[in-house]
């Protein structure tokens, strides 16, 4: 007898949604996870007083009147709670001190763009109805992944054009085709880094989704990105389940071709009529599939995608009044050329820093309670690619240690020296700092190469007809950004795509 409903692998926002989804449908579900906490990147970890987020730094349409801040509060019983972060949610930063405030609601944003761009009016409002066309378009592409095969087909053969056109090109060759002034081009592209993919590389479907769904602001939790886990585990936990945390997955077990469960690494075996994959597609494939299923084409075609960027991280604890110095609840990107595809920092070759975005999580928090010593967080960024790591990463624990270290120590200073020529007023008011390797990423998620975005976002990914939360395994389903778009957003809405495919009742609680 199974002693749960269904077994879902990783606890990330993806599968926290998935579990408690189907909780709330009165499943008895089992969440496990191999970190030692529950949340995944939605966790939090502090150190000397200080708190900060791992994952999470902004979210739209998290309101309590929006489609995702909807399903949340369906999903939570109201006990979560997102706050804008300001009209202003992003400030984005180009060399000869050309600075632009994307605000909310998106007609305020468009009225700023026209104002710095005159000459480009028509094709600004050009853009805007590409991104909704294109919104549109990936947006059935993503939610056909729940959904049986023959209907899924018959979809995109209906609507072949549109997708073609919007989700099967590129960013980059979007923008080309609408926007003639290059630094124009360079605006609309600067916020890739909020879906990991370069604008010669992503998919404009992908594009399109993520910038839309910031057009009406951003938000943040109320008590930090902890605050979700703490919102949805109890829910699961009422239905009969349990979520379990340092439980990592050795493998999916099969019995005649259907999944009936999983073995974890301690050798516990537990049964279910439905298993689904939160950790990644591709690391459900490589990881947990026995070799004869790993072979079957859906499978393959899976293994085949590159995981997306990593990146280094620094944490960042202040002691003082950080916004009468420089810091804002909005969020800043610094590009330090016009070309928005040289974003990806060379960290080997000693090249300087190309992107950075910039976050203060304490200015966002409501309840963030700074203390006697005024105490606050930012988190500087850079995306790089894990060929900077490799020799580290392919070498026994303890070896290279001291090479490591210097490693780090040099990523460590330039980030700094980076962040205190942006935020001068800033820098004398560290008092603690800790750097976030993509090695850190790779043991903490298990994603490959440190991708913490999932797999690549191309327009191959987005037309892929392996990414779908039903797998032609019976009993066996994907959930999470990898069967949606990156990020904390899209992890929801794929969560909610992974509980559909298991039970269909949850269609009626999207809010699309």
């Amino acid at each position: 007898m199974s002693e749960f409903d269904v077994i879902v692998i990783g606890s990330g926002m993806g599968g926290m949604t998935t579990a408690t989804a189907l909780s709330r449908l009165e499943h008895k579900v089992l969440l496990l996870e191999q970190a030692q906490s529950i949340g995944g990147l939605t966790h939090s970890f502090s150190r000397e007083g200080f708190s900060w987020d791992v994952g999470l730094h902004y979210c739209g349409l998290f309101g309590r009147d929006q489609s995702a801040g909807k399903i949340l509060d369906w999903l939570s019983g109201g006990t979560i709670e997102f706050r804008s972060i300001g009209t202003v949610y992003d400030t984005l930063h180009f060399p000869d001190g050309f600075d632009i405030s994307v605000a909310r609601p998106e007609a305020a944003y468009k009225m700023e763009l026209k104002d710095r761009f005159p000459d480009n009016a028509a094709e600004i409002d050009t853009y805007f109805e590409a991104i909704e066309s294109a919104e549109t378009a990936a947006t059935m592409v993503a939610g056909g992944r729940s959904v049986p095969e023959p209907f899924r087909a018959a979809q995109r053969w209906l609507n072949r054009r549109k997708i073609e056109r919007w989700v099967g090109r590129t960013t980059g060759e979007v923008i080309a085709d609408i926007i003639t002034d290059p630094k124009l081009a360079s605006v609309l592209s600067a916020q890739w880094g909020t879906y990991g993919g370069k604008p010669k590389e992503a998919s404009f479907g992908v594009h399109a989704i993520i910038m839309r769904h910031y057009l009406e602001g951003a938000g943040y939790p109320v008590g930090g990105a902890s605050s979700i886990a703490a919102g949805l585990v109890p829910v699961i936990e009422a239905a009969g389940g349990s979520a379990r945390p340092a439980t990592p997955v050795a493998a999916i077990l099969f019995e005649e071709g259907k999944a009936v469960g999983v073995r974890t690494s301690a050798g516990e075996e537990f049964k279910a009529p439905a298993v689904v994959s939160a950790i990644g597609a591709g690391e459900t494939v490589k990881r947990l599939l026995p070799e004869d299923i790993r072979e079957q084409d859906w499978a393959r075609e899976i293994a085949s995608f590159k995981p997306a960027v990593c990146h280094f991280e620094v944490y960042l604890g202040f002691e003082g009044d950080i916004a009468r110095h420089g810091a804002t609840r909005s969020n800043h990107w610094f590009h330090e050329n016009w070309d928005t595809d040289d974003g990806i920092w060379a960290v080997a070759d000693g090249s300087p820093i190309p992107m950075l975005f910039v976050s203060f999580p304490s200015l966002k928090d409501p309840e963030h309670d700074p203390g006697p010593s005024n105490k606050h967080t930012g988190q500087a960024m850079v995306w790089a690619d894990w060929s900077s790591v490799a020799e580290f990463a392919d070498r026994e624990p303890g070896e290279l240690a001291a090479e490591w270290t210097a490693f780090k120590q040099s990523v460590e200073a330039k980030l700094m020296a980076f962040f205190e020529e942006k935020f001068p007023a800033l820098a004398p008011l560290v008092v603690y700092r800790e750097l976030g390797t993509p090695l850190a990423t790779a043991a903490f998620t298990r994603h490959e190469k440190g991708g913490f975005y999932g797999v690549e976002t191309t327009p191959r990914r987005m037309l892929s007809e392996a990414l779908a939360a039903r797998t032609p395994v019976p009993g066996l389903f994907l959930t999470g950004q990898d069967v949606m778009t990156p990020g904390i957003a899209g992890a929801l809405a794929g969560g909610m795509l992974g509980a559909a495919a298991v039970d269909p009742r949850v269609y009626r609680k999207f809010d699309w």
